[in-house]
């Protein structure tokens, strides 16, 4: 059995793929390239069909960030060109959710900068999650407002959160070489803390900062062990007035690569295309579509994306289907967990696989 096929098997079982295959993924030729995207899609249908979530995020509070994570145009000493504002109200926040909902957007992501919200801050989100939960009952709230302490997230869950984004970024090994306010275990922390409160938890990566293929692998299996729902997959924008300003490392090839490895190592959770998609991916976006189940819809933090009209076009066109509020993303042996942590009947993590 060669590579692909051990793969696609293991993918369809939900088991883990070897180091050794995951790094082989991304040492794959161009000449390759088809029968990767094809064999990763092969999993992504058996987990997820041909349906593509919509996400779109809400931008609370930007800029001034005393953290100095160098891929971030928000970071301590950044001179890039980026609006700075303090807290949307919550009714603000409630209407800019609006537009994301009323273009597909089955969740709505509410991110704030900064190391860590105040308990204060705590109670504001809280009240913005309850706005936007008056306001749009169907739809799912992630608050993604960086390093949590105790307590914070059994409030946000309290206040209707479904889900905490915090991201790992990059392997352990490499995490100093990208930030040096605070660590990478702070992180881990983090997604844990969520995930015991009974939050969904959303957890990825940045590709292109410098990153080894084994870096890579070692970040996306660090991903797996901490077993969130979804995992998001960005591809680094060097912002001007960065420090990793002009580093353009990323092929629309190597993009590729880079998601078909993520589903193989994590086949059954929701793999989102994220920020970059555009830029890096180019004209292969579509491609993109047969490893990835879920985009954002609109613009990024500090950054434009694809109009939301030609996202829609794109899903139709790849022959897809925008995923339906009524719709449970996870399959059934994952979305059971999530329910359950949810009501709070049990927090235990389930065993890695």
């Amino acid at each position: 059995m060669d590579l692909l096929d051990r793969l696609v098997d293991k993918g369809l079982r939900g088991a883990r793929p070897t180091r050794e295959e995951a790094l082989a993924v991304l040492a794959t030729s161009d000449d390759e390239l088809l029968d990767v995207v094809a064999a990763a899609g092969r999993v992504r249908r058996h987990w997820f069909g041909r349906r593509v979530k919509l996400n779109y995020l809400v931008n609370l509070k930007s800029g001034r960030c005393p953290e100095d994570c160098f891929y971030c145009s928000q970071r301590l000493g950044s001179k890039a060109e980026v609006l700075k504002y303090t807290w949307l109200r919550p009714e603000e926040a409630a209407e800019a959710a609006s537009a994301g909902v009323a273009g597909g957007a089955k969740r709505v992501c509410l991110v704030a900068s900064g190391r860590g919200p105040t308990d204060r801050d705590v109670d504001r989100v809280s009240r913005t999650i309850e706005a936007v939960r008056d306001k749009h009952p169907e739809v799912e709230v992630c608050a993604c407002l960086g390093l949590l302490s105790d307590g914070q997230a059994a409030r946000l869950r309290e206040a209707g959160a479904d889900a905490y984004n915090h991201n790992l970024n990059t392997s352990e090994a490499t995490y100093g070489d990208i930030c040096t306010t605070h660590g990478y275990e702070d992180r881990v922390a983090t997604v844990r803390e969520a995930r015991s409160a009974g939050l969904s938890a959303c957890s990825g990566l940045i590709a292109g900062m410098g990153e080894s293929d084994g870096d890579l692998v070692d970040v996306v299996f660090a991903l797996r062990d901490l077993d969130p729902d979804s995992v998001p997959v960005n591809f680094l924008m060097p912002f001007d007035g960065t420090p990793l300003e002009g580093t353009w490392e990323l092929t629309p090839a190597r993009a590729l690569r880079i998601l078909a490895m993520v589903r193989f190592v994590c086949p059954d959770v929701e793999v989102r295309l994220a920020g970059g998609r555009e830029t890096h991916l180019r004209s292969l976006q579509p491609l993109a579509l047969h490893v990835a189940n879920s985009i954002f819809l609109g613009d990024y933090l500090t950054s434009e994306g694809q109009a939301g009209q030609e996202d829609l076009a794109m899903i139709a066109d790849a022959g897809f289907e925008v995923e339906g509020a009524e719709t449970d993303t996870l399959p059934d042996h994952r979305d059971g967990l999530v329910t359950v942590r949810r009501r709070g009947v049990g927090t235990d993590l389930p065993p890695n696989a």
